[in-house]
């Protein structure tokens, strides 16, 4: 059993939020980098960011308060990997 949450996230977890992320731009997921922000690299606006957490909420059956800071791709992903239980 792990006890502390590390950025790294299991890589299946990694790539369906990638996949989710760059589907709602129709952006490469290899064009993904862990520390691209979402408004200021890429274009998404706050209903992107919106859609995108409603599909990770849905697909990952986790709820993301408002108050969480979702600015970069790695923040979704590591707010998705330490909240997402195990399949």
């Amino acid at each position: 059993m792990v006890s502390s949450t590390t950025t790294l996230a299991p890589k299946s977890i990694q790539q369906q939020v990638l996949r989710i992320i760059s589907k709602r731009k129709s952006i490469k997921p290899q064009r993904l980098r862990i520390g691209s922000d979402l408004s200021r690299e890429l274009g998404f606006d706050t209903v992107d960011v919106v859609d995108i957490i409603l599909e990770l909420e849905r697909n990952f059956h986790i709820t993301i308060p408002d108050e969480v800071p979702l600015a970069t791709v790695g923040d979704f992903v590591s707010y998705v990997a330490s909240h997402a239980h195990a399949a």
